[in-house]
């Protein structure tokens, strides 16, 4: 397509738009798994092409169970989307994790029930190893900017996944934090999956607006929107920061994925799913 983008941005909670970007322009695009959450915007951001997908839509009108992850994933690969920062609002599962600080998880634990979870299928099997579900060079990348502009920053942790959009219970919660886990959230799965998948890096800003259930202190509407404010001014300072330090040269497992995961043998792919995932296995064909 025009104008090749290699970087994207998702945005989650409380961004919804990129204000720095300039030369921008809105791309419609349909695939064969839906529509994506909403138009993708492209633009330049201190020199570099970024794309900008508000993963609830505009708004905030989609629902965590409802994200089309599929579409979102495969049109960002169609701009050819080499790399994904993916931001994400959690709450802290643990006490060193404050409100309002930066996480940069480097696992996941997939909590969900329900949510199309692959590519491949109906004639079509690839195994495609996610034991490292987050790009380290791209987290490593976002860790080290984020820890330059002051931010509390925290460079690993696990991410759960659960299905939402209600919050856990407080059993639940609790039973995360015995399990080791370190911030909770509804997004990442399986949207880090799928990048794998479509041998694009992914990393997630995991950003904290306040501390689980399990926490004694209440939760209030007030103070989750004042640290989701605060936490979406920082990332836009960071997103600046970061663009053009990003490695363009991949050398990480994530740009060779599928090189030995199809074990379809080519002669029995059937010809409309070639079709459908020749922008993910096109090379390899």
């Amino acid at each position: 397509m025009k104008d090749k983008t290699t970087l994207a941005v998702i945005g989650g909670s409380g961004l919804y738009a990129m204000e720095a970007l300039s030369g921008v322009r809105e791309v419609k695009i349909r695939t064969p798994f839906g529509n994506p959450s909403d138009a993708i915007v492209t633009g330049t951001l201190e020199g570099v092409r970024v794309a900008f997908l508000p993963r609830h839509g505009r708004g905030h009108r989609i629902n965590p169970s409802e994200v089309n992850h599929r579409a979102n994933i495969y049109a960002l690969k169609m701009l050819g989307v080499e790399q994904i920062i993916s931001v994400s609002a959690c709450g802290s599962l643990r006490e060193e994790l404050r409100p309002r600080d930066m996480v940069f998880p480097d696992q996941v634990f997939d909590r969900t029930k329900g949510r199309a979870s692959t590519f491949f299928e109906k004639g079509i099997v690839a195994h495609v190893g996610v034991a490292n579900p987050y790009c380290p060079e791209l987290a490593g990348r976002l860790y080290e900017a984020a820890s330059g502009l002051g931010f509390r920053t925290h460079k690993r942790g696990t991410y759960v996944c659960i299905e939402g959009p209600q919050f856990s219970t407080r059993a639940e919660s609790k039973v995360y934090r015995e399990l080791g886990f370190s911030v909770i959230g509804m997004t990442n799965v399986p949207e880090c999956k799928l990048a794998r998948e479509a041998e694009i890096c992914y990393a997630s800003v995991a950003l904290v607006t306040d501390y689980d259930v399990w926490h004694e202190e209440p939760v209030t509407v007030d103070m989750v929107i004042g640290n989701l404010n605060a936490n979406t001014a920082n990332v836009k300072q960071l997103l600046k920061a970061v663009v053009s330090k990003v490695a363009r040269d991949r050398r990480c497992e994530c740009a060779t994925a599928l090189q030995y995961a199809i074990l379809t043998d080519k002669k029995r792919i059937p010809a409309p799913i070639k079709k459908k995932l020749q922008p993910l296995i096109g090379r390899y064909l």
